[in-house]
């Protein structure tokens, strides 16, 4: 149920929860249309109402779409993003084998990517997830913005729009934070593309629930770990289990 504190949404929820979380998938394909003011608050807000370490509320997010030096800072993203996407495609085998079958799922990976690298500076949000560290860089820092991050992909979900988080700003990181002002101390934690999906979310493929899940032990198995009947398997799965 959806507090009554929530600022609007509640009534377009598209989704129940854990439909949400069984469906979101990454979307990288966008439609132009721009996402209206009320549905950014409504999205932000839900985000924020995520845990975070000593509940400080540290992450920060900064929303980038049409002014000056919003423009400046998805110059700044675009460029890297094709840059590293052109890297990993030599790297990861995308331009040899089944990455080069267009037909294949990694060739239409590949096609994918290459859209949404393409097309960076015209993704209708883009979202800097950051938190604002009060002490030096420390492991737990990630606790306390990346659960805000997903709180903000399943918001955007219920209400019809779709979004991936990405790590590629880490090669511009010193002039996007030269661009926006972004003070030394603040750690920049992921990227976030928004928009209406060209696409559709769907169930999602993953290892199976056994081979992520142990009980009592390192990889000892906990055989209540089952999936759902009709769960499907992502291709990293054994070949018994691809379906």
């Amino acid at each position: 149920m959806v507090s009554d504190e929530s600022p609007g949404g509640a009534d377009r929820d598209q989704v129940g929860l854990l439909e949400g979380m069984a469906t979101t998938r990454a979307i990288r394909r966008f439609r132009p249309d721009p996402i209206p003011d009320a549905d950014l608050a409504t999205i932000l807000w839900h985000a924020s109402r995520a845990p975070s370490g000593s509940n400080r509320q540290s992450f920060r997010f900064l929303v980038l779409r049409d002014g000056e030096r919003a423009g400046q800072a998805r110059s700044l993203l675009g460029e890297a993003f094709r840059a590293e996407w052109a890297r990993k495609q030599g790297e990861d085998g995308y331009l040899t084998g089944s990455g080069a079958d267009p037909g294949s799922r990694k060739g239409r990976m590949a096609a994918t990517m290459q859209q949404f690298v393409d097309g960076f500076e015209d993704i209708p949000v883009v979202v800097l997830a950051t938190n604002v560290r009060e002490r030096a860089p420390h492991v737990t820092d990630g606790a306390s913005v990346y659960p805000a991050c997903q709180n903000l992909l399943l918001a955007a979900r219920a209400l019809g729009y779709g979004g991936v988080i990405t790590m590629w700003h880490e090669l511009v990181a010193a002039p996007l934070r030269a661009c926006l002002g972004i003070p030394d101390e603040v750690m920049l934690a992921a990227t976030i593309a928004l928009g209406r999906p060209q696409g559709h979310h769907g169930p999602v493929r993953r290892r199976p629930l056994a081979e992520l899940v142990y009980e009592d032990a390192w990889e000892q198995p906990a055989p209540w770990a089952v999936d759902p009947d009709g769960t499907r398997f992502t291709g990293a799965a054994p070949d018994r289990l691809r379906r």
